[in-house]
């Protein structure tokens, strides 16, 4: 089985508030709601891969050093395994917005449950809480 690997963020407001994105349509998974991040391309880090992504996505820089390693997923899809390590970061410079046609939205970490998600994102879901 193929491995995919994939870096994630928990943005997190000064609210405590956390940023989801919405699969769009015409992608695996569309309308589910996730973790801002991307795919890891060879030679890049988890973090210089999510820095990347969050620029191409939302429009926001991130500085490296504001990414905190928080927890992981690791899940077996029918057609690859994904590792994903979550990243939380509280700092970061611009407005986010979904450049991708991706819907955003400022989540409380009380109501994650209520968005539905991908499987490997909702065992990520307790180590939030614990943070926040």
């Amino acid at each position: 089985m193929k491995l995919v690997l994939v870096s994630a963020v928990a943005l997190i407001d000064d609210r405590g508030r956390i940023l989801l994105a919405q699969r769009p349509e015409g992608k695996s998974l569309a309308g589910l709601w996730e973790f801002p991040g991307g795919k890891i391309e060879p030679g890049e880090s988890p973090e210089t891969a999510l820095v990347r992504e969050l620029a191409e996505e939302l429009g926001i820089v991130v500085d490296p050093a504001d990414l905190t390693p928080l927890t992981f997923a690791s899940h077996a899809y029918d057609s690859f395994h994904l590792m994903m390590p979550l990243f939380a970061c509280r700092r970061w410079t611009g407005t986010p917005t979904g450049r991708e046609g991706q819907a955003l939205d400022w989540a409380e970490v009380g109501a994650l449950e209520s968005y539905p998600m991908p499987p490997a994102d909702l065992p990520l879901l307790p180590s939030l809480r614990a943070i926040l």
